[in-house]
């Protein structure tokens, strides 16, 4: 099981990585988080929403409602230019990241 801590750091970066492909509502994003890590991941509603507001605040996603072809009404989030600047930086710096425990790592083991 992944810790709590290493979920939340890498929750915006995910979400802005998912949005970046295409706009989606909370529910499909916690999907394709579950899917695209493979059950690794596995969010709740009460993770998701706080991050989302946190990223409409920053104004790095947008959001509009939008009535599905089920009758049913839903938040659909899209990412902003800022956002996807964001995501550069982010991604950047998980590699820098993963790059260095990568190192120390091998450096340890030998």
């Amino acid at each position: 099981m992944i810790s709590r801590e290493l979920v939340a750091a890498s929750s915006i970066p995910l979400v802005l990585s998912i949005l970046s492909f295409k706009e989606s509502y909370g529910y499909a994003i916690i999907k394709s988080v579950r899917s695209l890590s493979e059950n690794e991941l596995d969010w709740t509603d009460g993770m998701l929403y706080p991050v989302l507001h946190r990223l409409e605040e920053q104004g790095w996603i947008s959001s509009v409602w939008r009535t599905a072809e089920n009758g049913r009404r839903r938040k659909y989030y899209k990412i902003t230019k800022a956002g996807l600047d964001e995501l550069e930086k982010r991604r950047e710096q998980w590699a820098k990241v993963n790059l260095a425990l990568e190192r120390i790592w091998s450096q340890l083991e030998d």
